[in-house]
């Protein structure tokens, strides 16, 4: 997935940004029925933004699968933040969702990125005599088999080899014991290894 610079928001993100009464007039009703949800409101607001939800992540993203997954997020964290009354302007609903899409796109490239230096070096990290991967394995499969480890795997690896953190430091920011962070390193590169040399995605 390649993620697009994001300069200073340019004259069609603020076009497309602007408010409208009709959408204005949704994200009140959302606010106002807090928990009793008004339904049809949140329906219909749906079907305005997300289109253009969808646009802005195609041209930031340049990745149709991506663009969906940004849509889905933004638009159920900001009717989740109407309802409960954390978007202190419901009539600026529309800036709200593009700064929403924002931030998500960047994390999203901080994502990518932080991968990306991850695969660029796991040749080297694979060749260790833990990790015993071919060190030319594709970029794409390992990267499909890190995403496929759970959270915590994932999280422990790639603070271990990425941010090359000893196993007391990932214990204190995981709340483990530094003997739980050796445990789960090894299970999470043997699955990884699994994975990886089987050619399939794990399923667990």
């Amino acid at each position: 997935m390649r993620v697009a610079k994001l300069g200073p928001m340019s004259n069609a993100v603020r076009a497309e940004s602007a408010e409208t009464e009709a959408e204005v007039r949704l994200a009140l009703r959302i606010a106002g029925a807090g928990a009793a949800r008004d339904v049809e409101a949140e329906a219909a607001l749906y079907r305005h933004l997300a289109p253009r939800v969808r646009r802005y992540g195609l041209r930031h993203l340049r990745d149709a699968s991506a663009a969906d997954d940004l849509m889905q997020q933004v638009m159920l964290l900001v009717l989740d933040q109407l309802r409960t009354g954390r978007v202190r302007e419901p009539e600026r609903v529309v800036s709200f969702i593009f700064g929403s899409c924002r931030t998500l796109v960047l994390a999203m490239h901080r994502k990518e990125s932080r991968r990306e230096s991850l695969l660029e070096r796991h040749g080297e990290m694979l060749a260790t005599p833990e990790i015993a991967i071919a060190p030319r394995r594709d970029h794409e499969r390992v990267a499909r088999c890190l995403d496929a480890l759970r959270e915590r795997e994932r999280s422990v690896l790639l603070m271990s080899f990425y941010d090359e953190k000893a196993a007391d430091e990932v214990a204190g920011e995981l709340g483990l014991t530094a003997g739980n962070v050796r445990v789960i390193r090894h299970r999470g590169i043997a699955q990884l290894r699994r994975c990886v040399e089987g050619g399939r995605e794990l399923t667990a």
